[in-house]
C-alpha cells in the first residue's frame, strides 16, 4: 500500500511498466472530464472506473482485495477515509471475474483521500475504501484498475 500526493506520482516511475502508462495518463488527463463508468487505457492491462459513491461507516464494513489488478484510488471531489490490514479471515468465495474478494480484520492504518491525494493498493493486499470522513458522506472518483 502506497499513500502519496498526486503531485509526488512521477517518483513511481519503474515501479511497474503498467504503472509507467498510468502516470503517462494522468499527467495528460482532467479526471473530472471523465464519464462515470470505466475508460480504457490500455486494453484490460489498464483502466479507470469513475463512479459516484456514498461512502459507508468503516466500521463494520468488510475489505476487499483483489488478485490480478493493483488499484490507484483518487478522489475527483469530496474526501473519503479508508483502512487498510495485512490479516483478514476470508469471508467470501473469491471472484475471478471481477477480480474481488472480500474478508474482515482490524485495521492496521488508515487515511483520507482528497485534495490531490492516491492510494495505492497493491494486489493481495486487504483494503476497505469509500468511508465515511468527517461530514463527508458521499464522493466522485476514479479508480485505475493496474493489472501486475
Amino acid at each position: 500500500m502506497v499513500t502519496d500526493s498526486l503531485q509526488n506520482l512521477e517518483q513511481y516511475r519503474g515501479l511497474h511498466k503498467n504503472m509507467d502508462t498510468v502516470i503517462d495518463f494522468l499527467k495528460k488527463c482532467d479526471l473530472t472530464a471523465l464519464p462515470d463508468g470505466k475508460t480504457v487505457i490500455d486494453g484490460e492491462r489498464v483502466f479507470v472506473n469513475v463512479m459516484e459513491a456514498d461512502l459507508r461507516e468503516a466500521e463494520g464494513a468488510e475489505y476487499e482485495y483483489h488478485k490480478r489488478y493493483a488499484d490507484l484510488q483518487i478522489d475527483i471531489s469530496g474526501s473519503e477515509y479508508w483502512e487498510w490490514t495485512d490479516k483478514a479471515e476470508f469471508t467470501d468465495t473469491f471472484q475471478e471475474a471481477s477480480d474481488c474478494g472480500l474478508a474482515a480484520g482490524r485495521s492496521r492504518c488508515g487515511g483520507t483521500l482528497g485534495d490531490g491525494s492516491f492510494a495505492l493498493f497493491l494486489p493481495e493486499e486487504f483494503h476497505k475504501p469509500s468511508c465515511k470522513n468527517g461530514s463527508h458522506t458521499h464522493v466522485r472518483k476514479a479508480v485505475i484498475k493496474i493489472e501486475m
